[in-house]
């Protein structure tokens, strides 16, 4: 017997690795400049990255500052003084959703759960940039429906987000909807606010040390159907 109706996935390393495509391309955008980086640089960008993120879902910053902010910060650290960060940017973005790497065979497990459950993305990340990589990673014709928070409007976590997706989906019924995530902040947070059933995605079995609750904790995308049918 099922438990859930409904499943709402987070992209970025959930089901796809994010690292990954970050990685390629930061070092393809650098090469774009005739600048060749190393992973030490990748590292840097990834940890000022996740800061700027953050600090939109808390509402501190718009999305506009991340985009640009976190190049800058790059940019001020590296000592690099001769690249646009607008152009860079630009470049960057494309190059990220020109690639898409599955975490743990999800495109297979989605395809499956699509059988017999309602599926929907719900992503901060850039609309141009997710609507390529769900089209490249073949989501696009899994998924019911994808939500992208720069269309919706408002971030996860805000309870505005989800109230404004499940406006969107037939027959919506809270008690029979999860959200499967890797973040604390995002996504797990975001389904406390939106009074849902939350699955942390952990594959590298971090500690929760913050409020938010967790129902269920999984290391593989796959373990989620013994959740799903329980």
């Amino acid at each position: 017997m099922k438990r859930f109706k409904t499943i709402l996935w987070d992209v970025d390393n959930t089901l796809l690795d994010f690292d990954k495509s970050e990685d390629y391309a930061l070092r393809y955008s650098f090469e774009q400049f005739g600048k060749k980086i190393d992973t030490k640089t990748v590292h840097l960008y990834s940890k000022i990255n996740m800061s700027y993120w953050e600090s939109l879902e808390r509402g501190e910053i718009t999305k506009d500052k991340v985009l640009s902010g976190r190049f800058e910060s790059l940019f001020k650290e590296l000592l690099i003084s001769d690249i646009p960060v607008g152009e860079f940017q630009a470049i960057y973005q494309k190059a990220l959703g020109s690639v898409a790497y599955y975490k743990d065979d999800a495109y297979r497990l989605c395809k499956e759960l699509s059988k017999e459950f309602k599926q929907y993305v719900v992503t901060n990340g850039v609309t141009i940039t997710q609507q390529s990589k769900m089209k490249l990673s073949g989501f696009d014709k899994i998924m019911d429906d994808i939500f992208i928070s720069e269309k919706i409007g408002n971030p996860k976590p805000s309870p505005l987000f989800f109230e404004d997706c499940f406006k969107m989906i037939p027959g919506f019924e809270r008690e029979k909807t999860i959200i499967i995530g890797d973040s604390l902040t995002s996504d797990m947070k975001g389904g406390n606010n939106a009074g849902i059933f939350c699955c942390w995605y952990n594959p590298k079995g971090s500690k929760n040390t913050g409020d938010v609750k967790v129902d269920f904790e999984i290391k593989n995308l796959w373990e989620v159907k013994e959740i799903l049918y329980g």
